[in-house]
């Protein structure tokens, strides 16, 4: 057997590693017989030199069978579905998708992670509700299966412990853009979920991991190939992110924004994110016979209330007082009266007359990060009450002073930099010079399905 001095420079020469030589690796990585240093000498020759696909899927299946992986009741077979997005700003897409797919029939064992950088987390996110517990054992998670049709859980320690470890290096090394790691990270953990059917979000643009369409569709072709190489019905729908997903940004807006979406009052971007994930794995389960069938179905879900029902469950079940849940989603709530409001808001105003042309995202998170919506590195807290609200919408027509966006925050109030950053983020424009509005206002893309 090779030296693991060997598969480095063998790697790093460009060479195709054997199966047997990347089982070698990842056994290393998770027995801990791996020094640091080779690890992370191992993860530069990876990005530098690539992984042809067959490299990628058994990267892939090593990492999924290096700790548990799940196993369900046999009349689920065909029925246990998940969605996973490379990340977004306002991205809150899954608090309502499980739900739906739940109400659809589906069995939806959604393990969520948390934000890192400009990117908010699901988790972050569920944590802003009082008692929610994101940390259920593996019997827990299958009753909540059962009587609920969905979870919204983090990742078990003993869940693909191999990705713990290269996805902790792989940030120290500068290889988190590296296209076989990406993919063997995201499509290990949801194979290890032992899932029918996976659906993949995968944005481009401004506030994006990757910048244009092409680049994005390299990586969601990588994800489809390995998702389907482990026996999992893989497809990706490929959609924009420039500005941001709804109206609300930051933590406990977001499950605002979530829950009134959830209440039939959601805005057209979410909704069609979450009708498109959705129909596509109906579609893929067998469920529907085609794509808008199954949104017509996601969007009955949601709009005729049994997605909000489903949703009230599962938070009951992951640690919400009943009382709690109630009162979150019943009809006229007061959101506050439950979620943290933060002490101060402030709006900003138009600069001028015109057409809302553009909103950019990007910059929005970033001042939110910097007032503490977000985490730099992985453990550090998040205020959960810091976040944005647009009071306008792309298209609109605007008169000077009217108020564009309203600022959630903390003590230390935003510096005059970061109030000049965030009125950057708006560009006025006219009539006829906005772009066309199918291609301004629609999220999705393109659709890459399986056969």
């Amino acid at each position: 057997m090779q030296s693991i001095p060997d598969l480095i420079k063998k790697k790093r020469d460009g060479e195709q590693l054997s199966d047997e030589e990347i089982r070698t690796f990842i056994r290393a990585v998770t027995d801990g017989t791996m020094q640091e240093s080779q690890i992370g000498a191992m993860l530069m020759a990876i990005w530098q030199k690539g992984m042809l696909d067959a490299e990628t899927s058994i990267l892939t299946r090593e990492m999924m069978s290096s700790g548990e992986v799940m196993s369900w009741p046999k009349e689920w077979a065909g029925l246990v579905v998940d969605k996973h997005s490379t990340g977004g700003v306002g991205d809150k897409v899954s608090l309502v998708l499980a739900p739906a797919l739940a109400a659809c029939g589906c069995k939806v064992p959604m393990i969520s992670g948390r934000g890192l950088a400009h990117t908010g987390g699901t988790l972050d996110k569920l944590e802003t509700i009082p008692g929610y517990n994101v940390q259920q054992p593996a019997a827990q998670i299958l009753e909540m299966l059962d009587s609920v049709g969905c979870c919204i859980v983090g990742q078990t320690e003993t869940l693909v412990p191999a990705d713990r470890v290269l996805y902790a290096l792989r940030d120290t090394t500068s290889t988190v853009d590296s296209l076989p790691l990406i993919t063997g990270s995201i499509i290990s953990k949801k194979g290890a979920e032992s899932l029918s059917a996976l659906v993949l979000d995968v944005k481009f643009g401004r506030a994006a991991l990757y910048k244009d369409l092409e680049s994005a569709k390299q990586l969601a072709q990588s994800l489809v190939n390995a998702g389907n190489s482990l026996g999992i019905c893989t497809g990706a729908v490929l959609s924009c992110m420039d500005a941001t997903i709804g109206r609300c940004v930051g933590n406990s807006l977001e499950v605002i924004e979530s829950v009134e979406t959830l209440k039939g009052r959601g805005p057209d971007d979410l909704m069609e994110l979450v009708t498109t994930l959705g129909g596509v794995l109906l579609k893929m389960t067998g469920l529907v016979s085609d794509l808008s069938e199954g949104r017509a179905k996601i969007s009955d879900a949601v709009i005729g209330g049994a997605a909000l029902t489903k949703f009230q469950t599962m938070l009951e079940k992951q640690g919400v007082a009943k009382e709690t849940a109630r009162s979150l989603c019943s009809a006229h709530t007061d959101y506050h009266s439950v979620l943290r409001k933060s002490q101060h808001q402030r709006e900003l105003k138009t600069p001028a007359e015109g057409v809302i042309k553009d909103v950019d995202g990007l910059v929005l998170a970033q001042v939110l990060h910097q007032l503490g919506a977000g985490r730099s590195k992985a453990g550090e807290p998040v205020n959960h009450s810091v976040g944005a609200e647009l009071l306008v919408s792309l298209g609109q027509r605007v008169g000077k002073g009217e108020s564009w966006l309203r600022l959630h925050y903390e003590d230390p109030a935003p510096t005059p930099d970061q109030m000049n950053r965030l009125q950057s983020a708006l560009t006025l424009g006219e009539p006829d010079d906005t772009p066309d509005p199918q291609t301004q206002f629609s999220l999705v893309r393109e659709l890459l399905l399986p056969l």
